[in-house]
């Protein structure tokens, strides 16, 4: 058996610090205080829609709200603390996302998972301040979905079991939009439309073979999923990716190309340990900028450019160099820009790498140690910190940097309560 567990996070994680915001209408939004990425449910009760720009919302119910900035390196560490909890109920936790893990129950009693999982939640509950929700069946997909059904339906106190055979499964499977099933997105679900299947348990019953033909082996497994067969793996589901961008509004416009620098200093550098996360490499980096486009009062521009790297890497400072390269060819004086970001193309598998006939190549010992220095760079910065180590030392209040007017202290994470010893 498998159990999803769900974390109700972002506001939750607010909640836990802060007890006065308990039934007070909590939004958290996004990075330079953009749009509203999570809600708690007084704040969904007063019209406040998910994705909803900040300087939308009307200035009465603006007054009602409390909205705070996003606070990653917090919900960050909260989130490896409810994974601690859980991982003393099963040794098998697999982690999906920040706020969701699935959880393997094999060789336990079925009738006593109910149970066990009730006070499972309880504990979480007691140890971090977390809620969580639980699906439980036999596969992944069928998991998720009682999941959102544990979430919604009141009657299952936050725990919901979904047998695949039963009439129930069936009965709310019919009822199930297909894009609505995990996996299964806007594209796929239109394409799935014009072969009749509107719902998942037309999904589930159709031929897995034909949609294989239609669509690929996930969407073969999908129906199997749906059919109570546990045979998707996480890696299905999250493909290694074909690019990579990153990229940021600045916290206040600028004309100054330091600012641009230190900014694709930065993305550059992200990039990169994205990359290395992937064991990838990149063949190719695009760099661009561009000016806020409704501010008519002031000139419009927007640029890119592709810069062809020497050879495959995932060394940041081999991407640094060259997004230095590229803002120098697009940079306008006089041009207030809003943005700047880089994506890395062309990108290739590390154990599949293909030299060009004319490319210079890397000596070995050269490769061991560059890989290694990146592999002790990502390390510190995953143990002590985002950005803990930066190739290059950007200034202090960079114009470039997130507005965060309203975020909340990280009061959980080591290199915080170091900060605030020396204050």
């Amino acid at each position: 058996m498998i159990a999803l567990v769900d974390c109700n996070f972002y506001v939750s994680c607010e909640r836990v610090f802060a007890p006065r915001l308990e039934g007070q209408a909590v939004g958290v939004l996004s990075n330079n205080d953009g749009c509203v990425v999570a809600r708690s449910q007084e704040i969904k009760n007063l019209g406040v829609a998910m994705g909803m720009p900040a300087h939308q919302i009307d200035p009465h119910i603006r007054r009602q709200c409390t909205l705070l900035s996003s606070n990653y390196a917090l919900y960050g560490d909260m989130s490896s603390r409810v994974t601690d909890v859980l991982s003393q109920h099963t040794p098998h936790v697999d982690v999906y996302s920040i706020d969701e893990s699935f959880l393997s129950f094999e060789g336990f009693e079925p009738d006593t998972l109910e149970e066990r999982c009730q006070l499972m939640r309880q504990q979480v509950k007691r140890d971090t301040g977390i809620p969580v929700s639980v699906g439980l069946s036999t596969s992944k997909t069928l998991a998720k979905i009682a999941n959102h059904r544990a979430k919604k339906e009141s009657v299952f106190n936050g725990v919901a079991m979904m047998d695949p055979n039963s009439s129930d499964t069936r009965e709310f499977l019919e009822q199930l939009p297909v894009n609505e099933i995990w996996g299964v997105a806007g594209r796929s679900a239109a394409r799935l439309h014009t072969l009749g299947i509107e719902n998942a348990w037309q999904l589930r019953t159709a031929s897995s073979k034909h949609l294989r033909r239609h669509f690929s082996v996930v969407m073969e497994r999908l129906v199997y999923e749906l059919r109570g067969e546990n045979c998707i793996s996480l890696d299905d589901m999250s493909q290694p990716k074909k690019q990579i961008m990153v990229s940021r509004s600045f916290g206040r416009l600028t004309t100054n190309k330091t600012d641009l620098h230190e900014a694709l200093r930065v993305h550059a550098s992200r990039a990169g340990e994205k990359l290395r996360r992937q064991n990838g490499l990149a063949q190719a980096l695009m760099v661009f900028v561009h000016t806020n486009r409704f501010r008519q009062d002031l000139p419009s521009y927007s640029k890119r450019l592709v810069i062809p790297l020497p050879h495959p890497t995932d060394d940041s400072r081999e991407l640094i160099k060259a997004a230095m390269a590229g803002l120098e060819r697009i940079f306008k004086k006089d041009i207030w820009y809003q943005k700047c970001g880089i994506m890395l193309i062309d990108l290739c598998d590390h154990d599949n790498e293909q030299l060009g006939l004319l490319a210079e190549p890397i000596s070995d010992e050269k490769r061991a140690r560059n890989e290694k220095l990146m592999a002790t760079l990502d390390k510190l910065n995953r143990e002590h910190g985002k950005n803990t180590v930066r190739i290059g030392m950007p200034r202090k209040q960079d114009a470039w940097e997130l507005r965060c007017e309203h975020r909340t202290p990280r009061y959980t994470t080591r290199w915080e309560e170091l900060a605030v010893a020396k204050t």
